[in-house]
């Protein structure tokens, strides 16, 4: 399956219900809070990851992906582009079924990374926009 692809897209949305937002803001202003309380409005869990923030819509924030005790199925990330490389490694090694990079998060290296082991990629999209599309 490829990166962006109609069908990548539909079946992390169908199939990813525990989302793992890296990057997740407290501040409503930032959007990944935005995007993350869309996602929790829509039904899904979302957690947090971001070692700064101690909880984001009353979820504990973890540090780290490998902190989370659960089962991951999406790792969204809301982090620069040359940060996102280190976060995908993290994702294939907890074992998440797919990677999201937010629109202008790119690393075409992290992305091939992810889908050669066998993860759901999508890439340089937002996942609000996307999920708005499909309804």
């Amino acid at each position: 399956m490829d990166i962006n692809s109609g069908e990548t897209i539909r079946r992390i949305l169908d199939e990813c219900r525990t989302i793992a937002v890296v990057g997740l803001s407290s501040n409503s202003m930032r959007p990944s809070n935005g995007v993350a309380g869309y996602m929790r409005r829509m039904g899904y869990r979302v957690i947090p990851v971001n070692p700064n923030e101690t909880q984001v819509f009353g979820e504990k924030s973890f540090p780290a992906l490998s902190d989370i005790p659960d089962k991951i199925d999406l790792v969204d990330i809301f982090r620069r582009s040359e940060e996102a490389g280190a976060v995908v490694d993290e994702a294939i090694k907890i074992g998440a079924k797919a990677v999201w990079l937010q629109e202008g998060v790119i690393d075409e290296a992290a992305a091939q990374r992810a889908m050669d082991a066998g993860l759901l990629v999508v890439m340089d999209r937002c996942w609000l926009k996307d999920h708005a599309r499909q309804r």
